[in-house]
């Protein structure tokens, strides 16, 4: 056999590797231990990215609202609805997937020194406000963009209700609500009109004009959505015809948004006027057991799930106006005496 043949260096390459490997174990073994690279927290991709913002936010929101219900000098109610959004935020948070732990950040933090940052956000009824207007934006956002349809219905969702809270707080603290996203339904695109990243793909910021236009709804589901903002007037119109006072002005005024809302909705499905147009002349509508308030609110929380239903199945990045109209009915139905939940849309949430 030849000494320096290829299989002799083989088995001389083998043999000093398990030498190596010993003398691992027995200086390993005797507390020697041998250097190697410091361990790296995982590189999240997008959708994680967009899971930890939203958390974080829900997160914060919860500690400043506790301790902001803590503190001197808050009134009863405010420290009420302080700890009902602390106690709600949190629950976000928790149905969002919770805090991301690797089991690698103290080890991270030792070795390079680091240190978690001493800032605190203020923690007042006012600064939370703010921080749930900061949250229900950036939710809003990124449930637009989410790759993943059931993670934007729920980013949807969670938004909508952080925008019920902020309105809430700050009506009870006389701080300024939160900023509100456009509901202007996008009119739909000319036969030889070629999309744009204006008019279909950039989504709306919450002072923005027109979203994108939906793409990735049947037409089906947007029948369904045509008929349900009509009926939602109908119902409406009626009730403000038989009531007097505050109650039939709030009831007509909300009866032609959505009739136009139904009107935008079958023009950008293209079947208005056509022999598709889901719309009829009259609907039935509850009798006198039912109150005019409860019937909004029912129909305003009918709309909220409709909504939210496409936001799971519409495209990322054109789902900017159905998160802001889910946002809008969310609120309403607040005017009209719908508790606040932290999932409004989603009733297997609730």
């Amino acid at each position: 056999m030849n000494p320096n043949g290829p299989r002799a260096r083989t088995r001389r390459r083998s043999a000093l590797t398990a030498l190596a490997l010993t003398c691992a174990i027995i200086l390993s073994g005797c507390g020697v231990r041998l250097e190697s690279p410091p361990p790296t927290e995982p590189v999240p991709d997008a959708v994680e990215v967009v899971r930890r913002t939203a958390v974080a936010d829900a997160l914060l929101v919860a500690d400043q609202a506790g301790a902001a219900a803590a503190s001197e000098g808050v009134g009863p109610d405010v420290a009420a609805q302080l700890t009902a959004i602390a106690e709600a935020t949190a629950l976000q948070a928790e149905q969002l997937g919770g805090e991301y732990d690797s089991g690698l950040g103290d080890i991270v933090t030792e070795r390079s020194g680091a240190s978690p940052s001493a800032t605190t956000p203020e923690q007042t009824p006012r600064a939370v406000v703010t921080s749930l207007g900061d949250a229900a934006t950036r939710t809003r956002a990124a449930a637009d963009q989410a790759q993943s349809g059931p993670l934007g219905r729920l980013l949807g969702s969670v938004s909508a209700a952080q925008a019920r809270y902020a309105r809430d707080l700050a009506r009870l603290t006389g701080a300024r609500g939160p900023a509100l996203p456009s509901t202007q339904i996008p009119e739909p695109l000319e036969d030889d009109a070629e999309p744009s990243e204006e008019t279909s793909t950039a989504p709306a910021s919450a002072t923005e004009g027109p979203a994108a236009v939906p793409t990735g709804l049947s037409a089906e589901e947007l029948a369904t959505l045509v008929l349900a903002e009509d009926t939602a007037a109908y119902a409406l119109e009626v009730r403000a015809a038989q009531a007097d006072g505050d109650i039939r002005t709030r009831a007509y005024d909300r009866s032609r948004v959505h009739r136009a809302r139904a009107q935008a909705w079958a023009l950008l499905a293209g079947v208005d006027g056509t022999d598709q147009d889901p719309r009829r002349v009259a609907y039935a509508v509850p009798g006198p057991e039912t109150a005019t308030p409860d019937l909004a609110r029912d129909l305003e929380d009918d709309l909220t799930q409709n909504y939210a239903t496409l936001v799971g199945v519409a495209e990322p990045g054109t789902r900017a106006i159905l998160v802001a109209l889910m946002t809008d009915t969310t609120l309403v139905a607040a005017q009209w005496g719908a508790p606040a939940i932290p999932f409004p849309g989603l009733p297997e949430r609730a």
